[in-house]
């Protein structure tokens, strides 16, 4: 399972670890001003905890890179299935916050089953479809399984409710449909029946969810309401400016204006302190974590790890470009977390072990290479 060997340590990808490390850093510092206020000199503890989440991912990173990621894909079915029974767990033993029922307490830990969801099913897609690589049309029988392997997550996730998480599997999965290749005609039918199904899905989605919609298209409707937080969020991310207003210094952040910014938007936090430039340094690692990651996917010699490199990396790009689209009032809020930057244990963890799988996709091309 674990068999060290010093070519992991020579061939080690130093700027992976050091472009995360760098990002988690900005979310720290971000999440202790997010939490601190002019008005309140006491200090909330969600940058503690988040650190102690970044030590605790860090654990996780190196456990994925040092176990060998194709002895993984033989267990990935089983670890599939263990996160399958957390997420029914949640509704036997969870509890419940703001009207969701997302976490369970194990150990003293409370643990969020449909982030670890995330990385177990695309381990188990990397798996079915690495066993039928010569396939390159897959037709809709042939994605039956995968799709099933989607489907009963995200049904359990959207029973929560947690429609964002959701969406991110249906998504990841997609982006590695595309990949392995598919039937063009399969997605003509999915379009027409995406086209149909959409009006008929207004009718099952809760109150809230048809809310946020209807806020995304009109945020003034309901300023003091469902319309608040994008309205505080846009304000916060407008009044950066092209230099931002400076470090634990942005007035919608420490007057508290702004919702839930420790969390789903946690980037206005950043725009208003770091302005225009900011950002974009930002985002300029962001973007180069998602090529190398993709760099990472072409130069892996086997196609199991080029799947589960693309599958990490899609994931990684589709929540930063719906968290940031929706805290700039492009898309709907639906409560995705910004990767690394967001105040959440389960995420963290979730994401470092993936950044640690990504390092032994990396580190062993050239293992197998010469073996």
């Amino acid at each position: 399972m674990i068999k060290l060997d010093r070519r992991l340590f020579l061939n080690f990808d130093w700027t992976l670890l050091i472009l995360v490390l760098v990002i988690s850093g900005i979310g720290l510092l971000n999440i202790y001003s997010a939490g601190f206020s002019v008005s309140d000199t006491r200090q909330t503890p969600f940058y503690i905890k988040q650190l102690q989440w970044i030590l605790i991912g860090m654990a996780g990173m190196a456990m994925a890179f040092f176990i060998d990621y194709r002895f993984l894909n033989r267990h990935a079915y089983i670890l599939y299935g263990i996160s399958i029974i957390l997420l029914l767990v949640v509704f036997v033993a969870g509890y419940a916050t703001r009207g969701s029922q997302r976490w369970i307490v194990i150990g003293g830990f409370t643990l969020q089953p449909s982030e670890l969801v995330k990385l177990t099913v695309i381990l188990a897609l990397a798996k079915y479809f690495d066993h039928r690589q010569p396939i390159r049309e897959h037709r809709l029988t042939e994605l039956f399984i995968p799709l099933l392997i989607v489907l009963i997550p995200f049904l359990l996730i959207l029973k929560q409710p947690d429609l964002g998480t959701g969406l991110i599997l249906l998504i990841v999965f997609f982006s590695m449909v595309f990949y392995v290749g598919l039937d063009w005609k399969l997605v003509w039918v999915g379009a027409a029946g995406a086209g149909i199904l959409i009006p008929i899905s207004w009718h099952f989605l809760k109150d809230y969810q048809r809310e946020r919609i209807l806020t995304f298209f009109s945020p003034d409707r309901d300023p003091l309401g469902s319309g608040y937080h994008i309205i505080q969020s846009m304000i916060a991310v407008g009044s950066g400016g092209v230099f931002g207003k400076g470090f634990l210094k942005g007035s919608q952040t420490q007057l508290k204006f702004l919702p839930e910014q420790q969390t789903d938007f946690v980037f206005s936090v950043f725009a208003e302190e770091w302005g225009f430039l900011g950002c974009i340094v930002l985002l300029t690692m962001f973007l180069f974590l998602i090529l190398w990651g993709l760099k990472i996917m072409f130069h892996s010699k086997d196609y199991l790890g080029a799947l589960i490199a693309l599958g990490i990396t899609m994931l990684i790009f589709w929540e930063v470009f719906i968290n940031i689209g929706m805290v700039l009032g492009i898309l709907p809020v639906v409560g995705i977390p910004l990767p690394f930057l967001s105040y959440g244990g389960s995420s963290m963890v979730v994401l470092m072990t993936a950044i640690g799988l990504l390092m032994n996709i990396s580190v062993r091309r050239f293992i197998l290479q010469s073996s």
